[in-house]
């Protein structure tokens, strides 16, 4: 099996996340994160991640992409969500800040989906649309938008660590980790100990490389 996917994109993270947490033998493919028409001959929409089944055809849709690795071999290991009204609410307000973080520094570091000009000012141009802002102003407010996440990663104080449930994940870690794991390329942003303990042992569990070693 394939599993198209750019390395920094949330929703592809759900499905490596699962991938990595079953070990199944996938190889992950990075597209060009201009290159649309890649994604539209797959799946007929512009999306990632997009998973190559066996028999050739294609899915997308991060969660159908995650259940499938996971029940293919009928023993899932992922459990239901049990928080995720409150996962959502803090994704949504989280939302501004990290991507005023974030997306800057994704051409700051070397990623797999930016390897040409035209990858890079592509996402930059939709991105800084997004954002109604340039990522310059941005990266130049980055102690405002850090002091706003630090407040806001102090609210995920009531977190389960997976060591305190035999290292069960469960569908709120594949939702929520995803943002925890980019926020460590933001050199400078302290996580709480025991939500920084939470990233790291998720991370360890689905084979999940952070940023901390490029953190910008």
């Amino acid at each position: 099996m394939k599993l198209f996917v750019f390395d920094h994109c949330p929703y592809c993270i759900k499905a490596m996340m699962v991938a990595g947490l079953k070990q199944s033998d996938i190889e992950l493919v990075y597209l060009q994160n201009h290159d649309v028409q890649a994604r539209i001959d797959k799946v007929g929409a512009n999306m990632v991640p997009i998973l190559q089944k066996p028999d050739g055809s294609y899915m997308a849709e991060s969660l159908d992409i995650a259940h499938y690795l996971d029940t293919q071999d009928g023993q899932p290991r992922l459990t239901e969500a049990r928080h995720p009204e409150q996962i959502a609410a803090w994704i949504a307000a989280a939302r501004p800040a990290n991507s005023r973080l974030v997306y800057p520094r994704w051409l700051m570091i070397d990623l797999p989906e930016f390897q040409c000009q035209e990858a890079k000012d592509w996402f930059e141009g939709n991105k800084s649309a997004a954002m109604a802002q340039s990522f310059a102003e941005a990266y130049a407010n980055s102690a405002a938008h850090i002091e706003t996440m630090s407040h806001l990663l102090a609210e995920l104080d009531w977190l389960t660590l997976p060591s305190e449930r035999n290292n069960q994940l469960s569908l709120d870690d594949v939702n929520l980790f995803p943002t925890l794991r980019n926020l460590t390329v933001v050199k400078g942003l302290s996580f709480p100990p025991r939500i920084r303990q939470y990233t790291d042992e998720v991370a360890a569990l689905t084979g999940i490389a952070l940023y901390d070693h490029v953190a910008v």
